[in-house]
């Protein structure tokens, strides 16, 4: 049977399919991929484009990759998936070490998931278990900073900023959370002690009723693609341990390279009790998840009632996607990979320095593959996506902010041409 033409599959998306924060039926066009390589988006009608967004921060190594396309079919012919309870298989294990090995010593506890927004599930059930298994039930809340976005699912929407988080719609049904105000001091910068005082506050308050503390380090994403001080993350993790609340990372953004760090967390030299991973994990083939938690969380767990982690995903710890996990970790590992983070950033800082001079925008700034323009008033996402096509790049904004997060195998070309395109469609922009 012939395929459909390229024309009628788009047609059929348009009448059945859903995409991300999207409507059915909507006018925003929806561009068919044919296939991908390198940092290449090959459409179906001819164009080609730089992908700008390793797709959504994953694709870390670019697509179509021989070494972990090799992986991948070899491990189809021993098994793409089996189910994980009562029994276990060399992907897993193997990943699992690789993890301890990587991540701070004292996470020594791997549970695996299917997205990053599972893993934040999974850790916020974890802290709520643990307390209860210390003998306080009571201790069933979060505290969060203010423009933090953890997930899409209702325990992660409800540690996302009410308003930045996009999940406003939900907020009568979400369990109510802490929100502290987030660091003014930016990377690099010192932290101010009176930064602090709203988490202290909150903490102090309510440290009853606080199982952990979740953030994102370093770099809150999707809900502002904002870089903050180390300085504040250290003194945070001090915050948690004074008042007996546990520290969740969510790493799911930065982890693997992505601040220049091989971990976010790194930057401040702390290591939360729980730290969830994602996205970079499987090097963008396949959605898989992991949260790491200390031997203390682990081990108060298992002594607790019911004696037992109370989660278990269908297809956690999927053979299939642990092995291509590993051949992209050890892809990473075996590459320069800092030395490329800090010439992309070099590189980043360098071409998109004309916007800083543009009206309309507020801000540029850069920290390691992130290069984030902010501009003063929301940009209309239908026109500006179809001029960045225009223009032979895949560039995805929103709300205000117009932001690059390139594959580290991206060229000095390849990148002079992406960040050239952000240049012009920006001056485009009405101020």
């Amino acid at each position: 049977m012939d395929s459909p033409s390229i024309q009628s599959q788009i047609e059929i998306d348009y009448e059945h399919i859903w995409h991300p924060y999207s409507a059915m039926h909507s006018d925003s066009p929806v561009y068919h991929v044919d296939s991908t390589s390198g940092v290449m988006l090959h459409l179906s009608d001819g164009r080609q484009l730089i992908d700008g967004m390793s797709s959504w921060w994953c694709a870390i190594h670019g697509y179509n990759h021989p070494k972990i396309n090799q992986v991948a079919e070899a491990q189809l012919q021993r098994m793409a998936h089996v189910m994980f309870g009562g029994l276990t298989h060399a992907p897993a294990i193997k990943l699992a070490e690789k993890l301890v090995t990587l991540t701070p010593d004292a996470l020594q506890s791997v549970f695996f998931s299917d997205s990053g927004s599972v893993a934040v599930e999974v850790a916020m059930k974890m802290a709520i278990q643990y307390w209860n298994a210390k003998g306080e039930p009571g201790k069933q809340r979060f505290a969060t900073l203010r423009n933090g976005y953890h997930g899409d699912t209702l325990g992660a929407m409800s540690v996302c900023d009410p308003v930045t988080g996009m999940h406003s719609l939900f907020n009568s049904v979400l369990s109510q959370q802490y929100f502290v105000d987030r660091p003014s001091s930016r990377f690099g910068e010192s932290c101010d002690p009176c930064e602090l005082d709203s988490l202290e506050q909150v903490l102090r308050q309510n440290h009853r009723q606080i199982a952990a503390l979740i953030l994102e380090p370093i770099v809150q994403g999707a809900g502002g693609m904002y870089f903050y001080s180390a300085d504040y993350l250290q003194r945070a993790r001090e915050l948690c341990d004074r008042y007996h609340v546990l520290l969740i990372a969510d790493e799911i953004a930065t982890g693997f390279g992505r601040s220049g760090k091989l971990f976010a967390c790194e930057h401040a030299a702390i290591t939360p009790d729980i730290m969830c991973i994602g996205k970079a994990l499987t090097g963008g083939y396949l959605s898989l998840a992991a949260t790491l938690a200390t031997s203390e969380v682990s081990t108060s767990i298992d002594r607790g009632d019911p004696g037992v982690f109370m989660h278990g995903p269908t297809f956690m710890a999927n053979p299939l996607g642990c092995a291509v996990a590993l051949a992209s970790i050890e892809l990473l590992l075996e590459s320069d990979w800092q030395a490329r983070i800090a010439r992309i950033q070099q590189r980043l800082e360098e071409f998109l320095a004309p916007c800083a001079q543009m009206p309309q925008v507020a801000e540029v700034r850069c920290l390691g593959a992130i290069g984030v323009v902010e501009m003063k008033r929301a940009v209309d996402m239908t026109s500006i996506t179809r001029q960045f096509v225009e223009a032979g790049v895949w560039v995805r904004p929103f709300g205000r902010l117009v932001y690059l997060m390139p594959a580290y195998v991206i060229t000095d070309d390849e990148l002079s041409r992406l960040c050239r395109a952000v240049v012009e469609v920006v001056a485009r922009q009405a101020d």
